[in-house]
């Protein structure tokens, strides 16, 4: 089988599969289980589909980290819970869900699944990364559209997209980025930074939607082109844009720091993380057979081992 790696946005699959799992679904003792089954459900499908060797569960170490929200206060303002000093901020998270997540790390590391965060980083930051220097294929898995910037044909990396479900995921390629927006993956970080994201708390250029934004980068190239033309008096660029990103221009001086993914994090190989599937034998396995019992799993984890005993 050829290698070829799958990165997990791990807490945007977690919610959707709690969301997308009926939280009838529960222990005996009233715990509920559902993200938990609909997470292994996913790596189990998503492993055998894409003939996956390799796994990375990429993790939110720091959901909001300072260094962004020093740059633009409201970054993901809308999601915090508690703030909370010298540490990161407590997002709003489910009680129903977050009860759940310590037995999601407990299954993954049982099932010799790489789990890999940074401090102060994102499981974007985390996923870029791996993205930008694992040396083979690479299919990310999430449901936003912040890592649609890491999309590159020339270095076989992809983003399976499950906005729509699993039943309907998108595979992204450089000419599907384009398709849909207009604007190729390396220039979708400056696109969605002209058009704003309210879902992460970033308020855009006001009066520059997404029609506008592609079409100023195809014209300008890049963020930085499109402000040198609003710099000089001689270049093409209307009066209304201009007056636009000058009214902007604290927002644009930082936002790119914010919105661009981290390529550089300094972690583990993916052979240090133990990214390699393999079947999961001996006391590991004794161990999963006995939590899918003790917590009515179901058949996920049996789906999940099936998945993993086609590597041996």
């Amino acid at each position: 089988m050829a290698p070829r790696l799958i990165l997990l946005d791990t807490a945007s699959l977690y919610f959707r599969a709690f969301y997308g799992v009926p939280d009838t679904i529960r222990r005996a003792d009233g715990t509920p289980v559902n993200a938990v089954r609909g997470l292994l459900d996913m790596i189990a499908r998503l492993t055998t589909d894409y003939e996956a060797t390799h796994l990375v569960a990429c993790w939110d170490d720091d959901w909001r980290p300072q260094w962004r929200v020093d740059l633009i206060p409201s970054y993901k303002s809308h999601r915090v819970a508690e703030v909370v000093a010298g540490a990161p901020d407590v997002e709003v998270v489910p009680d129903a869900l977050q009860v759940q997540i310590p037995l999601i790390r407990q299954v993954l590391d049982l099932a010799g699944i790489a789990v890999v965060g940074a401090a102060e980083h994102e499981a974007d930051d985390v996923v870029g990364t791996y993205a930008s220097h694992a040396g083979l294929p690479v299919d990310v898995v999430t449901g936003d559209r912040d890592l649609f910037q890491i999309v590159d044909d020339a270095r076989q990396v992809r983003v399976i997209y499950t906005a729509r479900g699993m039943r309907n995921l998108e595979v992204l390629t450089d000419a599907v980025v384009v398709g849909k927006y207009r604007v190729l993956p390396g220039q979708y970080a400056d696109f969605a930074t002209l058009r704003g994201d309210s879902s992460d708390g970033l308020p855009g250029v006001a009066g520059v939607g997404e029609k506008t934004a592609a079409s100023l980068l195809g014209e300008y190239g890049t963020l930085d082109g499109l402000l040198a033309a609003a710099a000089d008096p001689g270049s093409g660029l209307s009066a209304s844009v201009r007056s636009k990103l000058a009214a902007a221009a604290d927002y644009l001086a930082v936002a790119p720091a914010v919105v661009n993914v981290v390529r550089d994090l300094e972690l583990p190989t993916l052979e240090e993380a133990g990214a390699q599937l393999r079947p999961v034998a001996g006391d590991a396995r004794a161990e999963l057979e006995r939590l899918a019992t003790e917590w009515n799993l179901g058949g996920s984890v049996g789906r999940l081992l099936e998945a993993l005993d086609r590597l041996q």
